[in-house]
């Protein structure tokens, strides 16, 4: 029989702290998650980031099974009239196209998180279930994909705040 070296060990815990998204539960979410990426693929095979390269994002997930998450572009133009409530047409586009916002209830099972909207500045999806398939997850990195709000698919990696 083969000795196991110090590195196949290391190699070994290492594919051990890797879930299968099928074993990922509610608990393993819990807490607050900073947006690395999001990459939409249109069905004609176009990529673009939606919220820029360097979006900001934060998701938190609580242990009653609450969930909020807040997306934006970090360019967001700042109101001319320093009044959210008089915002011009282009102003109101940029800022509509360049964020969003949710919040409301989630639980996961066979590596699905489905996220209950209550509320949010996506009207459509409120009342609704949206759907994220966990493509992977690893220690404190995750990988989402979804159909976007404007279409395509996305894929949306997370990485935990410590």
């Amino acid at each position: 029989m083969r000795r196991l070296t110090t590195l196949t060990l290391i190699f070994l815990a290492c594919l051990g702290a890797a879930r299968s998204p099928t074993t990922v539960t509610a608990k393993d979410l819990i807490g607050t998650w900073k947006l690395v990426s999001d990459v939409n693929t249109a069905s004609d095979g176009h990529k673009v980031e939606p919220f820029g390269p360097t979006p900001e994002g934060t998701a938190i997930f609580d242990s009653g099974g609450h969930f909020a998450i807040v997306i934006s572009r970090p360019d967001l133009p700042k109101f001319a009239s320093d009044n959210r409530m008089q915002g011009t047409p282009e102003e109101n586009k940029a800022i509509v196209q360049g964020s969003i916002g949710f919040f409301g209830m989630y639980a996961v099972a066979d590596g699905v998180l489905v996220q209950h909207v209550e509320g949010g500045t996506w009207p459509s999806w409120i009342g609704s279930d949206q759907k994220r398939t966990i493509a992977s997850f690893a220690g404190d990195e995750q990988t989402w994909t979804t159909i976007a709000s404007f279409g395509g698919n996305s894929v949306l990696r997370w990485r935990r705040v410590k």
